[in-house]
């Protein structure tokens, strides 16, 4: 339904990835790449935390920090979840957690291969997408609750006005 979103979903991720694995090919920049691939990163996180969550599965989330230094995330779910296209679904969850893994792995090839410049890029990559993670897993998880506890009041308020 939204193929739009669904490609920037994954097109910014997939450059990242391959600007990181590629990169020495065609030049020995490190600055160059690591700007490249962290600003790769950034419209990434933008695209997923503001247009393809919301259009692709009807989620939406932000966190602030309140006055007395508390930080409260809020939540943001489509009314009618059947309006969501079980592809756009599966795109959105599978692209939102592969790249997480991808960047694992290369964590530990940096590591192992005592690459330690790269773990500025690596940690941008596990930061950003894992805060969409965490903030699209938690929305999520309230969706479902409010839907069960509309649900179960639904139910519960008709068998007591039976």
């Amino acid at each position: 339904r939204h193929p739009g979103a669904a490609l920037f979903h994954v097109l910014f991720k997939a450059l990242a990835v391959l600007v990181y694995m590629f990169s020495g090919m065609f030049t020995s920049n490190f600055v160059l790449v690591c700007v490249v691939c962290i600003l790769l990163l950034a419209f990434d996180f933008w695209t997923v935390k503001n247009v393809s969550g919301r259009l692709m599965v009807g989620l939406r989330w932000w966190n602030y920090v309140k006055e007395d230094g508390a930080t409260e995330w809020v939540f943001e779910s489509a009314d009618d979840a059947s309006e969501i296209s079980d592809v756009d679904r599966r795109v959105f969850w599978g692209a939102l957690y592969a790249p997480a893994v991808v960047w694992s792995l290369f964590l530990l090839v940096a590591i192992l291969q005592l690459k330690v410049q790269w773990l500025i890029v690596i940690a941008a990559a596990l930061c950003l997408s894992g805060a969409n993670i965490v903030g699209y897993t938690k929305c999520s998880k309230e969706a479902r609750q409010r839907i069960e506890n509309f649900a179960s009041g639904g139910v519960a308020g008709s068998l007591i006005n039976q």
